[in-house]
């Protein structure tokens, strides 16, 4: 789908499977938004709009409906499990308001209320089972998923599963779930089936000795080493049993050694953890949900002083790149992502991999390095050390001001790349419209974007902004200059000058005039619309 940045190009859209329409001159029900954005999603992502009218030729109507865009944003993603962003636009003194819905997960249908939905040309309806079962052949036969010949009840760990169904009563808030045997707790969360126990029951619940029977190449080896140097690592354990049975213990051992990093901030002093505790088991996580348990070898966990590193055998899933990794989902064992779903120890929808990627930018620490990834093993380095400290206070300065979680993964890493004066990728610069109506970023002429002045003046870096915007100003006297003296002998209009730099409006350009007029550099003849513009000899 074409990517729609301004209300011109939305009010020519074709309506259909990826863009929808609605008045919505007061209100929308939530539920209602909810099944277009699930079948949005399902259909490969796309645009909701409220404000336009659906019937050509277009027009703006202005809607108000949902106010608080923020928090619906945030409980579309609660209840869909994907991403879904938003914009906000005015147009003739009328607002326009558009949710961003991002592609289902390859295999994975999107469910609202239990119902995948989809469009019909634009009649929404149930996904037909057909369509259903081709999404989950998308990426072929589910491993985890499968029978394990030979395995029973009896190889799985009690303690295990007593762990699971804590954190499903947790997160779904159903205490009937207590009462429920360890027999129907396995059944309802898809680990057992009337056929038998699955892999994925194993390697979440199974005892030691059931996996070294069964399916020895899932195991997790935890090792830290004090330096570089080669040989046998200053600790090693080795987890041969269910993952529910070693998943906090990997972190106990990762926070031995999890040193404090010091920020001051005025007369308050911060801790900072070498070693953010959800970012650590994020990165474990996908590496268990994520790994091909068909290889060889096993999930390793590498810790140094000032880095973690996560390898697990593979490689990426099917139609994952490290381009795409924010924005695609593809669980190679669904049933595994599906289990730790309900316990909310992972979303469907991948959102872990953007909050590793969040919380590294919010710690001013570099972003997960995949150096090293390949088609038979994935590698994630955890960078630990705070990078600059003064992005620390930026980072604080931007909190302080939005209360609420109004950032998306791509603010972030815009912010990160402005801050360290890295080029913007497309995703990035499609962001910095809205990072400049919250303040959070300045638009100092054409396509050039800076973080805003009491940002850099919370780091005591006002000079970077000065430098910024006055090279870019320096530029741009320049351009109108070279232009002014090339058509000398006639003059340039001012409506000429706006030719020469389109990215700015009139009052800009009124202003560097100014400038250069009282600089002695060039002069005016005639008034108002006649006025033309020379260069001084």
């Amino acid at each position: 789908m074409p990517y729609l940045d301004s209300v011109e190009e939305l009010l020519e859209a074709k309506e259909g499977e990826h863009v929808q329409f609605k008045e919505a001159k007061n209100r929308f029900d939530f539920g209602e938004a909810a099944r277009c954005c699930c079948a949005l999603a399902n259909d490969g992502g796309g645009k909701l709009v409220f404000g336009i009218s659906d019937k050509r030729p277009r027009s703006v109507v202005g809607s108000r409906a949902f106010e608080q865009p923020e928090r619906t944003r945030m409980g579309l993603i609660d209840k869909l499990k994907i991403n879904v962003d938003f914009q906000l636009f005015t147009y003739e003194e009328k607002r326009v308001l558009v949710f961003d819905v991002k592609s289902r997960p390859i295999g994975l249908p999107i469910l609202y209320e239990g119902v995948a939905w989809i469009y019909d040309g634009d009649t929404l309806k149930e996904m037909p089972e057909e369509k259903r079962r081709k999404i989950y052949e998308e990426i072929g036969t589910d491993f985890s998923g499968k029978i394990c010949d030979g395995a029973t009840i009896k190889d799985l760990d009690e303690t295990a599963i007593e762990a699971f169904r804590a954190k499903w009563i947790e997160k779904s808030g159903n205490k009937k779930l207590a009462t429920r045997s360890k027999e129907q707790i396995l059944i309802d969360c898809g680990a057992m089936t009337d056929a038998g126990v699955t892999y994925a029951a194993l390697i979440l619940f199974g005892k030691s000795e059931a996996l070294v029977r069964f399916l020895p190449q899932a195991e997790i080896i935890f090792e830290y080493r004090s330096s570089e140097a080669s040989g046998p690592a200053n600790q090693r354990e080795e987890f041969k049993s269910g993952f529910f049975t070693c998943y906090d213990r990997i972190w106990e051992l990762v926070n031995l050694r999890n040193d404090k990093q010091h920020y001051q901030e005025g007369f308050f002093v911060f801790d900072i953890s070498t070693f953010n505790e959800r970012v650590v088991r994020e990165a474990i996580l996908n590496a268990v949900s994520h790994r091909n348990y068909q290889f060889g070898g096993s999930i390793f966990v590498r810790q140094y002083r000032d880095r973690l590193v996560v390898e697990s055998p593979g490689g990426l899933p099917f139609g994952i790149t490290l381009d795409n990794i924010l924005d695609r989902q593809l669980p190679r064992n669904r049933r595994i992502a599906e289990i730790l779903s309900l316990c909310g120890m992972v979303e469907r929808s991948g959102q872990g991999m953007n909050l590793m990627f969040e919380l590294s930018v919010q710690e001013a620490k570099p972003l997960p390095d995949f150096t090293g990834t390949d088609d038979f093993f994935v590698s994630v380095t955890l960078n630990g050390l705070i990078l600059d400290k003064a992005m620390l206070s930026v980072i604080h300065r931007i909190s302080d001001k939005f209360t609420e979680p109004m950032l998306s993964t791509e603010d972030f890493l815009a912010i990160d790349a402005l801050y360290h004066e890295r080029p913007l990728d497309e995703k990035m610069l499609s962001r910095l419209g809205r990072l400049t109506e919250m303040g959070i970023v300045e638009h100092i002429g054409r396509k050039k974007y800076v973080l805003a002045r009491s940002l850099y003046a919370a780091t005591g870096k006002t000079g970077v902004h000065t430098r910024h915007v006055g090279l870019d100003r320096d530029t741009n006297k320049e351009l109108l200059l070279k232009h002014i003296r090339a058509n000398n002998a006639v003059g340039t209009p001012f409506k000429e000058l706006q030719q020469v730099l389109p990215g700015l409006d009139r009052n800009q350009i009124r202003v560097l005039m100014r400038e250069l007029r009282a600089e002695g550099r060039v002069f005016s003849e005639g008034t108002t619309s006649a006025t033309r513009w020379y260069a001084s000899k």
